[in-house]
């Protein structure tokens, strides 16, 4: 039996291709350098895959930024305002990816959205009246003939067609449908070019199946598909989806002449079904994805055999796939020093997700595959105890009672006590939490992790940071200031490191978006907290002030979603086991007088059922009560912010205003404040900072620009309900650009006060 990768991470092991990336960025290694850099990390990969046995290997599948960004490229889906600039394809590449503020023009970067139900983000693609969709650039190519050169054989893999035209962003008149034969004839063009190379297959990524695709959309995917596959030669097609089932297009896919067909069967909770309801075709391959592509525990091979014997009896043509693509998984066990050897047993990064398959397919070939040393030893170590539990957390968590959801009085009486407490003018100047981590903090939580300083010393340096950061905002006119998380290594990892029930590694990096990347907790047991995490620097940071200053705190759901999850329990049992801890620390806050208080959940969404029938049984009725739990023991006068970026929140506006903070900020900038009609329908009862400059591109809005977005949001929003702020932290960004941004904005909203 075959095995193939969807896809492999591509940052390296030690994050190589972000560091070279942000020297190139600066000016202090030329293209060449890293494109050197890059086929270093593709040789490897190819090479690791291939000492694994694996049959079908991607190419095409590294990225300097995104795979999407990859394709619109690809098929000259680039904006005319970006061509215009006049820059070489690299750095027009960059430019729509990070923006670009320079000699040769001001261009805002292209919106940024969440990838499907995961924590990567990819670029949306545009496409105006005039975009000429055609095949414009060679990447796919030039990399199957790299690894060709290297001897690995490969399967080049592209975002689909009919992924690519529902995710893009249409400026003009002209829609999807529209699209179609141009980019049909394009991906023939691609077909037809890997007949010249002499490629034997071609993944092309339809995960935009697995969502609620109506009869419209079916009809778009097989108009499509007729064109495509009419004409491709003799490279076979492999037709990939992954992030759930096929349920509304199961027939379709059967009915068109794909060569190979791939089916997540982890998170595609009805892919079994179908396929034992519909079959599957004998001129077909079915792509079977039963190892993890998301999570980090081992495979229990009990489970998958029986899941492929089953299979077996449906499909004639049987590859054994990942369920995704290991980018959302670490690269490797290889180089933790500090986890335990009991931990390491239990876990699977990519490397070990490779050996997995290698193990799987030995098993299977074998007369009796239980009675393998393998398969017994993975056994064994399913049968083993972890010692997880908590019997004080559980029974904490059967105690809860409808009231410790509900807070009171209701948002209006509060509203309205708070404005008369605080006292703020209209439109209320803030930030989101974090401030930059210079080189120097950076080198001050190193040093203390590694014993060269005191924990003196180290808080000393803290408190001198916070110290400066408190004066500067005063000195600028935020109106609610922020301590700025000198302490936090990342928003997630932090709280995990100060909450029992967490285990950390020391290099899992999994790339988030462009050069961040993040590396997630892994919940280990049940989840606790033994003492205050945040109080002593917020406490302080209030003490230098007569402005209010706000608690930070990671809400429940992003803490879970942004870490590993256990598999053992429900994904609702964790969350509310780290709700309660949280609540703990909301509590404490107040009482050491931070009377604002902010729980980011900027990943509420990520987990979210990709149809929404699914939404409110499997995630919403847990995830939002969640929420409420955090904080609702706090007194009226307490006033509750929360934070989300970079997801589409529209058609959840009604959950997130049932979340009952009193204060919401979130992205806007880069979704061109699509969000605030969203708002103005359901009438949204909550307070709200839609983000008014976009932090993750370097560039610098200008007064009049930031002007300009506060008066269009005036135009729906009331202004007793507006707030001003960046559309997220401002941790990654470069201290001058950081304060210089501010001061525009604190300057907007000024002058934009004065109209009023």
């Amino acid at each position: 039996m075959k095995t193939s990768i969807i896809g492999y991470p591509r940052v390296g092991s030690l994050r190589e291709l972000k560091f070279a990336s942000e020297k190139y960025f600066k000016g202090e290694i030329n293209a060449d350098e890293l494109h050197r850099t890059a086929a270093e990390l593709r040789a490897a990969h190819w090479q690791i895959q291939q000492q694994n046995n694996i049959d079908f290997i991607p190419s095409n599948d590294f990225s300097f930024y995104d795979g999407l960004l990859d394709t619109a490229c690809l098929l000259n889906i680039v904006p005319q305002r970006y061509q215009a600039l006049g820059l070489t394809p690299l750095e027009t590449y960059f430019a729509m990816a990070r923006g670009y503020q320079g000699e040769r023009g001001d261009v805002k970067a292209l919106a940024m959205k969440k990838w499907f139900n995961t924590n990567y983000h990819y670029m949306v693609p545009e496409i105006d009246d005039s975009t000429s969709i055609s095949l414009a650039g060679t990447k796919l190519f030039d990399e199957f003939l790299e690894a060709q050169q290297q001897n690995v054989k490969t399967k080049p893999v592209l975002i689909g067609a009919f992924t690519l035209l529902k995710l893009a962003k249409y400026t003009g008149a002209k829609q999807a449908a529209d699209f179609v034969q141009a980019t049909a004839d394009t991906y023939v063009a691609v077909l037809s070019r890997l007949n010249e190379l002499g490629a034997e297959w071609i993944q092309l990524d339809e995960p935009q199946l697995v969502t609620d695709v109506s009869k419209e959309d079916l009809a778009l995917f097989s108009q499509l598909y007729t064109r495509i596959l009419s004409a491709k030669g003799s490279v076979k097609v492999l037709l990939q989806t992954y992030f759930g089932d096929v349920r509304d297009g199961y027939s379709e896919l059967q009915a068109l002449p794909f060569d190979g067909i791939g089916i997540d069967f982890v998170e595609g909770k009805q892919s079994l079904d179908l396929v034992r309801q519909f079959g599957f075709g004998d001129d077909k391959v079915l792509f079977a994805g039963v190892v993890n592509g998301k999570n980090i525990w081992k495979n229990k091979y009990k489970n998958t055999l029986a899941l492929i014997q089953e299979l077996k009896g449906h499909a004639k043509q049987l590859v054994i796939s990942s369920s995704c693509s290991l980018l959302h998984v670490p690269y490797s066990l290889k180089h933790e020093k500090k986890l335990s050897e009991e931990n390491k047993l239990h876990f699977s990064f990519a490397e070990e997700k490779l050996r997995e398959f290698a193990e799987l397919k030995s098993i299977i070939a074998q007369a009796d595959p239980y009675a393998t040393d393998a398969y017994i030893h993975n056994e064994a170590l399913f049968n083993g105890s972890r010692l997880a539990n908590n019997d004080a957390v559980q029974a904490r968590l059967a105690g809860l009672t409808d009231a410790d959801f509900t807070r009171l009085p209701a948002f209006a009486e509060r509203e309205s006590i708070q404005k008369t407490k605080f006292n703020l003018p209209p439109l209320p100047t803030t930030t989101i939490g974090s401030f930059p981590q210079t080189a120097d903090v950076r080198a001050n939580r190193f040093s203390f992790k590694k014993g060269a300083i005191t924990e003196a010393q180290y808080k000393q340096f803290n408190f001198d940071q916070i110290a400066a950061c408190v004066a500067q905002q005063e000195e600028i006119g935020l109106d609610v200031l922020v301590h700025g998380e000198y302490e936090r290594n990342d928003m997630v990892e932090y709280f995990g490191e100060c909450l029992d029930g967490f285990i950390f590694t020391e290099y899992a990096w999994v790339q988030s978006y462009g050069t961040r990347c993040v590396k997630p907790p892994i919940v280990w047991g049940d989840i606790s907290r033994s003492k205050p995490m945040t109080v002593e620097y917020s406490a302080y940071a209030t003490s230098l002030t007569d402005k209010p200053v706000k608690g930070m705190l990671t809400g429940p759901v992003t803490i879970l979603n942004w870490s590993f999850p256990r598999e053992d329990i429900s994904l609702k049992t964790s969350a509310l086991q780290i709700a309660l801890a949280i609540r703990d620390e909301v509590l404490d806050l107040e009482a050491n007088r931070i009377e604002i208080i902010q729980i980011d959940e900027a990943a509420l969404r990520e987990k979210l059922p990709l149809r929404q029938s699914d939404w409110q049984a499997e995630y919403l009725s847990w995830a939002i009560p969640a929420f409420r739990l955090v904080h609702s023991g706090v007194k009226a006068d307490t006033q509750i912010h929360t934070h989300m970026c970079y997801s589409q929140f529209s058609d959840i506006i009604r959950d997130i205003d049932a979340m009952d903070a009193d204060v919401i900020t979130f992205e806007a900038s880069r979704s061109d404040l699509a969000i605030i009609d969203a708002i103005n329908e359901c009438g949204f009862q909550t307070e709200v900072g839609p983000g008014v400059y976009d932090i993750h591109s370097p560039r610098i809005p200008s007064v009049d620009e930031l002007k300009q977005g506060l008066a269009r949001m005036l135009d729906k929003i009331d202004v007793a309900k507006l707030w001003v702020n960046p559309d997220c932290g401002l941790k990654t960004r470069g201290v001058n650009e950081t304060w210089a941004s501010l001061k525009h904005l604190v300057q907007a909203a000024k002058e934009v006060r004065a109209t009023l």
